[in-house]
């Protein structure tokens, strides 16, 4: 019996080690706890897979975004700047869940319960957005607060200014307020707007509150104007508010100017009896323009009869310019601006005696010729016509103007005075008596030159080869002062003559004419 020994085979090799890990069984539940743990903005799903470096990147992420986003800013975060985060976020989720899908976790030992963590995980970006929404929505409010409290320095620096100088910054304060309350309705700004309006009425009416009636109508008016801009839910009861407050200062304004007799006060009375015709202001007006009327007339009597005249004249104008028909004062004011405009006419007979005796010789003339032909039934009309007279009397010879004439006549001097003039010429006298008559020309005169006139000797009247027209009047005793002047005055100076009469004599005056001739 015969032994075979085999041995070992040389050529055995042993397997080399795997370098990782073999593939862990594809496992949804882990895909899905990964791809939640991702999307919390954290890494946490790269962490249980210990992939540390894509957990940093998610890190820096998150970093940036809250960088970007704090402290929080009423515009929130920048739209590109969330949908590179959103898009980074599903990025990380897709990428994890694939990852996880084979890989083992290094904890939680139960996929379901790392899924589970997840989606629990997830309230902290939800959080952090409604968080970050609150926040968001404070800072806007905050900035609105800012808003509202910038418009009220500015209304509170306007009120230091004239109504002019501060309307745009008034304007530009209630257009702070109108945004606030149409734009933001319901945030804290917005709920504090009506107080501030009563307080911006009230500053930009200040003036009122003051009694500066004249100075409260332009923001009166102006404040007339904010219900085309603002609801009347805004408003509430300032819708109406400045009506009454403008109606008086309208009416204040104008009576003080009435009665002062300074400014134009019709603009006012217009503007309230048209606005506000059933005001009690408006009621008012009418019996304001009676007493000024009724002032001016007692003015008449005063010191400056002539100023009341030229008042009264333009009272009447005024007056009669009112558009008295929304009120139903038409008529009323109609009697007001006659019996001014009438008072005026009548009154101007004072006036021109004013001027007399104030040496205004030349206007006395104008006045009481004016006076005549506008009052011929007025009592006063002929002792005007005489003033008329002496007062041109005296503008050649100033004494006879220093006492004022009387409707007296006549008298028992006989004084003739006689014509050596080639024109009609006007005589007038004036003294104890005064009166004016015409002498019609004498044909075969001349004028006499100026130098003439002064010269020795020099003899009017004297040529007895000549006949001169003639008058004879009656002149009581005392100085009579005769002016002759032509009623051709081309070039030709009135000539004047002081006669001082004395009974028991017959006088004869000599009426002629000068020229700058030789």
């Amino acid at each position: 019996m015969s032994w075979e020994q085999h041995g070992a085979r040389d050529d055995f090799v042993v397997p080399p080690m795997p370098t990782a890990p073999p593939p862990a069984p594809a496992d949804p539940w882990r895909a899905v706890a990964v791809a939640l743990l991702n999307l919390c903005g954290l890494g946490l799903g790269y962490a249980l897979l210990r992939r540390w470096g894509l957990m940093a990147a998610c890190w820096v992420a998150t970093a940036i975004l809250l960088v970007v986003a704090l402290p929080a800013d009423p515009n929130g975060v920048p739209g590109a700047v969330v949908v590179l985060y959103l898009v980074f976020l599903v990025l990380a989720a897709a990428h994890g869940a694939s990852v996880g899908l084979r890989t083992r976790m290094a904890w939680p030992p139960s996929a379901p319960v790392a899924a589970a963590l997840g989606v629990v995980l997830l309230a902290v970006p939800v959080g952090g957005v409604v968080l970050y929404d609150g926040a968001r929505d404070e800072a806007t409010e905050l900035m609105l607060l800012d808003r509202l409290e910038r418009a009220d320095k500015l209304v509170k620096a306007s009120a230091q200014l004239p109504f002019e100088s501060a309307e745009a910054d008034y304007r530009s304060a209630l257009a702070a307020y109108r945004g606030l309350s149409d734009d933001h309705a319901g945030s804290r700004a917005a709920e504090r707007v009506p107080d501030r309006l009563r307080t911006y009425y009230a500053t930009v009416a200040s003036p009122y509150a003051q009694e500066n009636y004249c100075a409260a109508v332009p923001p009166l008016k102006y404040l007339r104007t904010v219900p085309r801009t603002m609801s009347d839910e805004t408003l509430g009861s300032l819708s109406a508010w400045p009506d009454d407050r403008l109606a008086t200062s309208l009416y204040e304004c104008a009576a003080t100017s009435l009665g002062g007799g300074a400014g134009d006060w019709t603009p006012h009375f217009d503007e309230l009896l048209t606005t506000f015709p059933k005001s009690a202001q408006a009621a008012k007006v009418e019996p304001a323009v009676q007493a000024a009327v009724d002032k001016e007339v007692r003015s008449l009597s005063g010191d400056e009869p002539c100023a009341a005249v030229e008042r009264l004249e333009t009272l009447g104008t005024q007056v009669r310019g009112l558009s008295g028909e929304p009120a139903g004062l038409t008529d009323a004011l109609d009697r007001d601006a006659d019996r001014a405009e009438g008072k005026a006419s009548s009154g101007t007979y004072a006036c021109g005696v004013d001027q007399y005796r104030d040496g205004s010789f030349s206007e006395a003339v104008t006045t009481m010729n004016d006076f005549a032909e506008s009052n011929p039934n007025d009592r006063n009309r002929a002792r005007a016509q005489k003033i008329a007279i002496a007062a041109e009397v005296a503008q050649t010879v100033p004494a006879a103007g220093k006492r004022l004439p009387t409707t007296a006549s006549g008298g028992s001097i006989s004084v003739t005075v006689k014509n050596d003039s080639p024109d009609d010429i006007t005589v007038l006298y004036t003294g104890p008596v005064t009166g004016s008559f015409t002498l019609g020309a004498c044909g075969s005169c001349t004028s006499y030159s100026l130098l003439s006139s002064t010269l020795t000797g020099f003899e009017p009247c004297s040529d007895s080869g000549k006949n001169y027209p003639q008058r004879t009047i009656q002149l009581p005793a005392g100085t009579t002062y005769f002016v002759h002047k032509s009623q051709d005055a081309d070039g030709k100076s009135p000539a004047s003559d002081t006669a001082r009469l004395s009974p028991g004599y017959i006088y004869t005056e000599c009426a002629y004419t000068t020229s700058f001739g030789y």
